[in-house]
């Protein structure tokens, strides 16, 4: 590749147009030989990337999401802003696995389906727009909320979840996006993931878990409550009822298959027995929820939640509670 042309798909994340190519001095038999021998790879029509560029992609499905997003842009005649899961995988945001079908794309005056784009039409005020590169992406927030009118709850508040927990965006610019978005299809639903949001929730599993409670018609938990008792420091909870005496633990498999710190499943184990025998001991009444507990079991875990927390906990309670501060607000 020239060294002019090699400058121009750096801007572009990896891709260049043919004409792009042609202008930069390569021949029309360069380029046809080029794809023949893959040097070159072809993103769509008239739109390539260098061979080694496209072999990358092949086993990152964001990158290649990304590389379709910008051969996608340089395509078109006008310059939508990248939006919606396009948008997500721009921020590096939690997109479910089927997100990234296709490059979806936002334009306010116009719209229009393409092969593998959707443009669609809709108001881009300049604090929900940012740049990449040369391109527009709307802003974090905005994106979220646009993701949550169209996703299922549940991956709308994993995802929502994970941005307030990292700090990309904020409760205060997420309701200002769902206002602005009030009178557009899916806004309700939007409207309900944000209100369910929690950036106190630090993995996929205990959004997901929170979310399954609250729409089985429980209460929602209080998140990331510590628990002390005379000896000291107890341990964190992932959820918390505090007239059940009721801590919730979202346990995944990765914490006792392959555990931090150089320990090993056995001492992980062993330590999650002993933290437990003592905060039941103190009190508290702690019920285990796993990944698969969320489908087919799941009856049988929200029976045995309903009728503890049914029954208010009287019993000594040898435990002190620390609370984490919400980040929602």
């Amino acid at each position: 590749m020239l060294p002019v042309l090699d400058e121009i798909a750096s801007r572009q994340f990896g891709v260049f147009t043919s004409a792009q190519a042609l202008a930069a001095g390569h021949s029309r038999d360069e380029v046809r030989t080029l794809l023949r021998t893959r040097a070159w790879s072809r993103r769509r029509r008239g739109v390539y990337c260098a061979g080694d560029v496209a072999a990358r992609a092949a086993g990152d499905p964001r990158l290649a999401h990304l590389l379709d997003v910008a051969a996608v842009l340089v395509a078109l005649p006008r310059r939508p802003a990248v939006s919606h899961a396009s948008a997500a995988a721009v921020h590096g945001l939690l997109v479910p696995r089927r997100g990234l079908t296709e490059v979806r794309l936002t334009d306010p005056y116009n719209w229009r389906v393409g092969r593998g784009y959707r443009v669609s039409q809709g108001g881009l005020p300049a604090r929900a727009v940012a740049g990449w590169g040369p391109f527009s992406v709307t802003a974090v927030a905005r994106t979220l909320v646009d993701c949550a009118r169209e996703w299922e709850l549940v991956d709308a508040v994993v995802a929502l979840d994970d941005a307030l927990h990292r700090g990309l965006t904020d409760p205060l610019l997420l309701r200002e996006s769902v206002a602005g978005a009030r009178h557009w299809e899916g806004s309700a639903r939007a409207a309900r993931a944000v209100r369910l949001a929690d950036g106190r929730a630090e993995s996929p599993l205990e959004s997901a878990g929170r979310v399954q409670i609250v729409t089985s018609g429980l209460p929602v938990p209080e998140l990331q409550v510590e628990l002390w008792d005379d000896e000291g420091f107890i341990g964190r909870v992932d959820g918390w009822y505090d007239d059940a005496a009721v801590a919730l633990e979202f346990d995944g498999a990765v914490k006792y298959l392959d555990p931090r710190g150089g320990r090993s499943p056995g001492e992980v184990l062993w330590q999650e027995k002993r933290r437990e025998d003592r905060m039941r001991a103190a009190g508290a009444r702690p019920v285990r929820i796993a990944k698969a507990d969320l489908g087919a079991p799941w009856s049988g875990v929200r029976g045995r939640l309903r009728t503890l927390l049914l029954t208010p906990y009287a019993g000594p309670r040898g435990f002190r509670v620390v609370r984490r501060p919400s980040l929602t607000g």
